[in-house]
């Protein structure tokens, strides 16, 4: 295209997730510290954008910071909320009544739904968001 002089007019947008407070925002409790003593202490989970043949697609993961293991993961082409759920229910069956686990995640609209806090709740599990910079 550069030897052509041809440029695209097509501007590539940059995928957010952040739509501010639509819910409850948990406090930052793993505060950075990615180590963990043993498994199922520490998950931490993301959706992650990109394009494949034109399309876009969106990948949710969960993963265990005692090994970096991704013990649940999916992908779909809309970013919807049983995308999130989808993860947060595949590894449950891992947990042991011992288990005592923190799930940490950034400040995506899914993570702050009511049905989103009230499934760990339901399960024991401590819910850390990552605390969002304001850009200006």
């Amino acid at each position: 295209m550069k030897v052509l002089g041809i440029k695209s007019l097509v501007k590539v947008k940059k995928y957010r997730s952040y739509k501010g407070e639509v819910g409850k925002v948990a406090p930052n409790i793993l505060d950075r510290n990615f180590q963990a003593d043993k498994p199922n202490e520490k998950w931490v989970t993301d959706i992650t954008e990109f394009k494949l043949f034109g399309e876009e697609l969106y990948f949710s993961s969960m993963l265990d910071l005692y090994n970096g293991e991704i013990i649940a993961y999916t992908i779909g082409s809309r970013l919807t909320y049983s995308l999130v759920s989808t993860v947060l229910e595949q590894p449950f069956e891992r947990l042991t009544d011992s288990d005592i686990l923190l799930i940490h995640s950034d400040q995506g609209w899914h993570y702050q739904m009511k049905k989103y806090r009230t499934t760990l709740i339901k399960h024991g599990i401590t819910q850390s968001i990552t605390k969002r910079k304001l850009l200006r």
